[in-house]
């Protein structure tokens, strides 16, 4: 039976305020408050609410046969708590109706697991147990930043748990496959992979309200039609995309929530069905892996790394930040650990980019990629030398390594000890066991023993009877 998987992504920046150069040692604070306030209180008004809360109503009228999935940045949960509660209330809600599946991603919506192993593992780890908590459960199914996959970065999200993973359907990787199937990672083969149809999904989330567009406008039976078309044997329909799409890039005047309401009704009449990303991996079997030697992703039309990492602007900005992973790694300083995770957004590397896309890119306070990266320096600048203050540079790499490598085995060593000293303390209860059970023994072999009563006369025994 013909499967629709629909995920959405919740995500918003942090605002960096402007941040000259004599501010440097001087003020460390790097945020515009103000306008993480509006710009989250915006969002939450005219996307996430309503788009959550006809998610929630979808749910309901299907009687539980629609189902959906959602990841959330950690920085953006972060947000949502201090700025627009009213949505973690309808995120509890959709969880709690049961076909609501929540994903794991890394904390910051960074691109660590370009740069740095460790820390990848540490934020997605992080992400994991923060989901857990929220909401009950822990994600089986990972989504990288942007979709951002390799054969390495699969490698690496396996030997995490992950049973499944989403990323981009992208032409130059599939060639003549199509992405209705579920493939998994050549390093992995445990790992599902789950390939969006960026097509379909472009079809909503860009598309949708452009009355330009050929096939506007678009209705919930057409857009279907177009699913029932598709070749029999392609089982797995996979619609990925922000949830600020729903209000924001296409805007409730367009009439996008009453499309989506309409959706479960026209497919049922198709016969197709609505899953969630652990149920089509623990379902269906891989046709095939999936070989991708380089890093791609669901933005642009590269479908690559090129709108973070395209120029000499941001690879410099890059490389600078991870120059300092291992000190941030090491320090437990709070203010320190929350900087590194708002630094590491992809957004920050965004805004430098060069490319000319076609498409307007909002820059926010910048006025152009060079605006940024001075802006982003400037800040970085600060950062890295409140870390230095806490890890001097002159500790150079190897020293570095050997501490963190001293750390590691201690942590080892002490795990071991915590081991054997459990299993002496088993043993040590059994040995003190031991000797009170024959003491008892040999109490009562020195009680005199019990006679047995004998038989009155007239009385019949039970032998006798």
């Amino acid at each position: 039976m013909r499967t629709i998987c629909l995920y959405f992504e919740i995500h918003q920046i942090i605002h960096l305020k402007r941040y000259r150069f004599f501010d440097i040692g001087t003020d460390h604070y790097y945020y515009d408050d103000y306008a993480n306030e509006t710009g989250m209180n915006e969002v939450a008004e005219r996307s996430y609410i309503p788009a959550l809360s006809t998610l929630i109503e979808m749910v309901k009228n299907s009687g539980g046969a629609f189902k959906v999935a959602l990841s959330i940045s950690g920085v953006a949960l972060e947000q949502l708590e201090i700025h627009a509660p009213a949505v973690i209330d309808l995120l509890h809600q959709l969880n709690d109706t049961g076909c609501c599946e929540f994903l794991c991603e890394p904390y910051s919506h960074g691109l660590s697991s370009l740069a740095n192993e460790d820390c990848f593992r540490e934020e997605v780890l992080r992400q994991r147990d923060k989901m857990k908590q929220m909401f009950g459960k822990e994600p089986k199914v990972f989504r990288n930043s942007s979709l951002i996959y390799s054969d390495e970065i699969g490698g690496m999200v396996a030997s995490m748990g992950f049973k499944g993973m989403l990323t981009e359907g992208a032409k130059h990787i599939l060639g003549w496959k199509s992405p209705h199937y579920v493939y998994h990672c050549n390093q992995a083969p445990g790992l599902k992979l789950l390939l969006r149809d960026f097509k379909l999904s472009d079809d909503i989330g860009l598309r949708f309200s452009n009355s330009e567009w050929p096939e506007y406008p678009l209705f919930a039976d057409k857009y279907i039609s177009w699913i029932d078309a598709l070749p029999q044997e392609e089982q797995v329909i996979n619609i990925f995309m922000e949830l600020s799409a729903l209000g924001m890039a296409q805007p409730l005047s367009s009439n996008i929530l009453e499309f989506l309401k309409a959706l479960p009704e026209c497919a049922k009449s198709k016969g197709i069905t609505f899953s969630t990303p652990t149920e089509i991996v623990s379902k269906l079997k891989s046709v095939s892996q999936l070989d991708v030697p380089y890093p791609m992703s669901w933005v642009d039309e590269e479908r690559d790394t090129s709108s973070w990492l395209g120029n000499i602007l941001q690879r410099e900005a890059f490389n600078k930040l991870y120059s300092v992973a291992e000190r941030v790694h090491l320090c437990d300083d709070r203010r320190i650990k929350q900087d590194w995770d708002y630094l590491q957004a992809s957004n920050n590397f965004r805004f430098m980019t060069t490319k000319n896309t076609g498409i307007w890119l909002n820059r926010g306070i910048y006025d152009s990629p060079y605006d940024a990266f001075t802006n982003y320096m400037n800040i970085l600048g600060d950062f890295i030398k409140r870390v230095d203050s806490l890890y001097p540079v002159d500790v150079d790499n190897e020293e570095l390594n050997s501490l963190l490598t001293t750390i590691k085995n201690q942590g080892e060593e002490i795990a071991e000890l915590q081991k054997e000293v459990t299993k002496w303390q088993a043993k040590a209860e059994k040995g003190a066991a031991a000797p009170k059970k024959a003491a008892a023994k040999k109490e009562i072999a020195k009680e005199p023993a019990l006679k047995k009563p004998a038989a009155k006369k007239g009385c019949c025994t039970e032998e006798s009877s």
